[in-house]
């Protein structure tokens, strides 16, 4: 058990619930996943409610799991949209009958559920939400989900008795453009599991040491930009490179597509998703991301602590944070952890890729800055900010 935990924090929740869309692959579902670890370990009542059974993550066989519904990952989103109160009314039953005291929601729509169940019901609950994203962003694509999903965080979020975001960026986009007083605003990073990643063995016969391998992780949508990563790649024309793309998603047959059109199925390996990403990382030589907007994204965390050095864009919000970078630039931006990039820009992404082979003294000292780097965002330390936040919610029935 933590020790500063059990001598400065008594939680005053009779119970914590914790509501989420899946634990499939994400940084919010490992963050979930930790969380609940957390709390089992330190003596804490929690349940977990999902709304889809894909659990990709292990989690304490403690845990009472409980289901609002179990939907498809590829059902409609005007469908998902039209189910928001439906749920969110079994949401408040489930929260009764369970006397939860404190519901923690991650993500947009199970948040807009935290916060409706609550005016749904005469049961008294404390409401805490947890963004993740960079809303102004996230939800700047041209549909009908994008549009319903900002309208939605303006008129739902401020009503949260806390709004937790994992980056300064993300709070500081709430309370400008969305109405989420500054009172509410808590910022909590993301955790990482060192001790875990520490024993976790490195996959020696998985790359090729003749080559420069380079390894990224994230969901195959619009906003991770993996394809811009690929550009990046076919315009160095260098046959050391290989970049390996660990992850799932929508854009899949795409990227393969594109991956054939620049002739780079040599170069370029659509790997799939791996819940232990660290055996990879571990003896990769640089971890690339080309994302055009994060709220904190864990995988940067997950990479320095593998000892990887950094090639990252500079989007809103999480990365600069992380790299604590000094200075802006329309260019490569040199940290003492690696480099940063202007979002969407293929041609500089190259550059770095390139400083970093011409350059092994800096890739070196890289590597021993970012183990360093990672150490501040050691799991229990950051999990107990978590538990701090809950704790500090008073709770009266």
């Amino acid at each position: 058990m933590d020790k500063d935990f059990q001598s400065n924090n008594t939680i005053k929740a009779k119970s914590l619930g914790i509501l989420i869309y899946s634990l499939s692959g994400g940084g919010a579902e490992r963050a979930v996943s930790h969380l609940l670890a957390y709390c089992i370990d330190n003596k804490i009542k929690v349940h977990l409610v999902l709304m889809n059974p894909t659990i990709k993550y292990q989690i304490p066989s403690e845990i009472q799991i409980h289901y609002i519904e179990q939907s498809s990952p590829h059902e409609n989103g005007i469908i998902k949209t039209l189910k928001i109160p439906f749920l969110a009314y079994k949401y408040s039953r489930l929260l009764k009958r369970l006397e939860i005291t404190h519901s923690l929601s991650f993500l947009t729509r199970p948040s807009f559920i935290n916060i409706i169940s609550s005016k749904l019901t005469r049961y008294s609950y404390k409401v805490i939400t947890n963004e993740r994203a960079f809303p102004s962003l996230q939800y700047s694509y041209p549909s009908f989900q994008s549009f319903f999903n900002k309208k939605m965080i303006r008129l739902l979020y401020k009503k949260s008795d806390v709004v937790i975001s994992n980056s300064h960026g993300n709070a500081n986009d709430l309370t400008e453009n969305f109405s989420v007083p500054t009172n509410k605003m808590k910022v909590i990073h993301n955790p990482i599991d060192l001790e875990k990643i520490d024993k976790i063995e490195g996959l020696n016969d998985f790359f090729d040491s003749k080559k420069f391998n380079i390894v990224t992780l994230g969901r195959l949508d619009i906003g991770k930009n993996h394809g811009m990563l690929i550009n990046a790649i076919s315009k160095l024309n260098d046959p050391i490179l290989r970049l390996y793309i660990f992850g799932d998603g929508n854009l899949k047959k795409e990227l393969e597509s594109q991956i054939k059109e620049l002739n780079l199925e040599k170069q370029v390996i659509l790997a799939g998703f791996d819940p232990n990403p660290y055996k990879y990382l571990k003896k990769a030589d640089l971890f690339i991301f080309g994302s055009n907007h994060e709220g904190f994204p864990n995988v940067l965390l997950e990479a320095m602590s593998c000892g990887l050095p950094i090639l990252t864009t500079n989007c809103q919000s999480g990365p600069s944070e992380i790299m604590e970078l000094k200075n802006v630039e329309n260019d490569i931006m040199k940290t003492d952890y690696g480099i940063l990039v202007p979002i969407k820009n293929a041609e500089l992404m190259a550059k770095g890729i390139n400083y970093f082979m011409s350059n092994k003294a800096y890739l070196d000292s890289c590597k021993t800055s970012v183990l360093k780097r990672a150490e501040d965002f050691r799991k229990n330390k950051i999990l107990k900010e978590y538990i701090d936040v809950i704790s500090l919610t008073d709770y009266t029935k």
